[in-house]
């Protein structure tokens, strides 16, 4: 039977194989002598520190992370788990990358399933550090050993992987949305507020109407809720706790009635849309003397100034393009989203644009670009709206009997859609847009519409292999 070594048996071969005494080590160590013993000869022997762990490692040349996998053992020593040693060991691991070693320890502490509210404390601590990265295995173990479906820690860990995994894959993003959505309700209100919102626009970028409005009315009954709480609170001089929010609790509120509105509007309902202005123009009523609230109600009025002209063009009111133009000019992040809505009212109406797409042709050749940091939004929202604009863009041109220019805003388009893994809806227009013009397009343009085409079905194929 072959002998498994130990952490201590290989400690104790290297030190033979080199000649050194536990003097001679302790110097070149820097360990002390008598604690250095104690670590190899005493009965029970001296526990081993990570950090010990690491100076032996230094100083017998070995790199970084020698012998962790035997060091779990002393983790574990006498079968119990040693959260003093174990804590250090997963923190050094994590600096190392050594992903192998904190599943094992997972794996182990986890035999013992009183540890998972200590796992998800520390999985806490990561991510408050801004370690959201690392501290994902350790999430996913509390969501793996977790015994009480409804319970908070459950709901929190599962909202973190939601939120850390949200990308500009709308295939990846569904798929995100759909294990989270049912323990949205076990969160604490601070965040289910936050949790709430997230889903909202996850939907609303899927074109996923019925469930936007879904969220968006639970987000609207929790806000309200919390603000007469508050208002309550403050008649009666308590004390009031903050809640602790991502944003202003103005934000949940405004977003509410914001985001109803754009998933009716986006589904031609654009009488229904009106309606819901007037609850987000005018919330300064709700903070008075509250300057960042306030700051944020304007932003909100600003929004539905926008939203109030966007919906009068896209049901064919030329007469606001002008005051829409001029507001978008001075707010230099709502220009992508501006020019879409033009466009596609001109191909609805029939009207031409051409002054409005030469007083924003700079922009516009920015926009080809596809970049990421053109405003605010996040980086899938600015994608999808280059994906909106260019192929609405590109109708215009076929329109115009403009094939050139059409072709190549619509093969823009298609880049755009293929960094979102959106083959449900864009990606279908485009290619049946590039089927019925492709007389009328160039061998260059051919070779570029195959190139993107085989970037789409390779990301499809990823997806489902």
């Amino acid at each position: 039977m072959e002998h498994t070594p130990t952490i201590r048996s290989k400690i104790e071969t290297e030190l033979k194989q080199r000649g050194y005494s536990f003097s001679s080590f302790s110097k070149i160590s820097g360990i002390n002598r008598g604690t250095f013993s104690a670590m190899l000869n005493s009965n029970p022997p001296k526990p081993i520190s990570v950090r010990q762990m690491d100076l032996i490692t230094k100083a017998l040349g070995y790199p970084e992370g020698w012998l962790y996998e035997l060091y779990i053992d002393e983790c574990f020593y006498e079968g119990k788990g040693h959260w003093k040693r174990i804590k250090p060991f997963l923190l050094r691991c994590m600096e190392l990358g050594r992903k192998d070693c904190i599943q094992k320890v997972l794996w182990r502490l986890t035999e013992d399933l009183s540890y998972v509210s200590t796992i998800f404390e520390l999985a806490e601590e990561l991510h408050k550090g801004g370690k959201i990265e690392e501290a994902v295995p350790f999430y996913e173990c509390v969501i793996e050993n977790e015994r009480y479906y409804h319970s908070e820690r459950l709901a929190i860990s599962q909202y973190r992987l939601f939120c850390h995994s949200l990308n500009t894959d709308f295939d990846n993003n569904h798929q995100a949305a759909i294990k989270f959505a049912p323990f949205r309700r076990n969160l604490p209100v601070n965040y289910q507020l936050d949790a709430l919102l997230m889903l909202a626009n996850t939907y609303l970028q899927l074109q996923k109407f019925e469930k936007v409005m879904t969220y968006t009315e639970e987000l609207k009954i929790l806000a309200t809720n919390v603000y007469k709480q508050y208002a309550s609170k403050k008649v009666n001089n308590n004390k009031i706790k903050e809640l602790d929010t991502e944003r202003h609790l103005i934000v949940y509120l405004g977003q509410s009635y914001l985001l109803q509105g754009s998933a009716l509007e986006r589904q031609g309902l654009y009488k229904e849309a009106l309606e819901t202005i007037p609850y987000y123009y005018n919330l300064t009523y709700l903070v008075p003397n509250d300057k960042i609230g306030r700051l944020e109600a304007l932003k909100f009025q600003m929004w539905a100034k926008a939203n109030l002209l966007h919906i009068k063009i896209l049901m064919g009111d030329q007469a606001s393009i002008p005051f829409y133009v001029e507001l978008i000019k001075n707010n230099p992040s709502e220009i992508l989203h501006g020019l879409l809505t033009i466009v596609k009212s001109a191909n609805a109406f029939n009207f031409s644009i051409e002054d409005i797409l030469i007083l924003f042709s700079d922009q516009i050749n920015g926009f080809r670009k596809l970049s990421g940091d053109i405003s605010y939004y996040p980086l899938d929202f600015n994608m999808l709206n280059y994906s909106r604009f260019f192929l609405e863009l590109s109708r215009y041109y076929f329109n115009k009997g403009s094939y050139t220019e059409a072709i190549d805003s619509m093969l823009i388009s298609l880049k755009a859609s293929s960094q979102l893994n959106d083959k449900t809806y864009y990606i279908k227009s485009i290619t049946l847009l590039f089927e019925k013009y492709k007389d009328h397009s160039t061998e260059e343009q051919r070779l570029e519409y195959e190139k993107v085409i085989k970037t789409v079905e390779n990301n499809i194929r990823q997806m489902t292999s």
